[in-house]
């Protein structure tokens, strides 16, 4: 039986890695190795509304990087 997305009562939040990508993550669980708090949490769609309004770069980091002092 599938449960329709509108009956998640689960609290999430927005976690990013040393890579700065984001995910959400139930909000009464441990973070996954290498994952932090990014300050924010609510319902599902509150968090990856958030997401979409902070992660605007998808590259990783180190990627980004590369690329500035490679100048490409």
């Amino acid at each position: 039986m599938n449960r329709d997305e509108t009956e998640d009562s689960t609290i999430y939040k927005v976690v990013v890695n040393h890579e700065e990508q984001y995910s959400i993550w139930p909000a009464d669980r441990e973070n996954a190795l290498g994952w932090r708090d990014a300050g924010k949490s609510g319902p599902k769609q509150e968090c990856l509304d958030y997401i979409k309004e902070v992660w605007t770069d998808m590259r990783p980091l180190s990627l980004r990087k590369q690329m500035e002092q490679g100048g490409q």
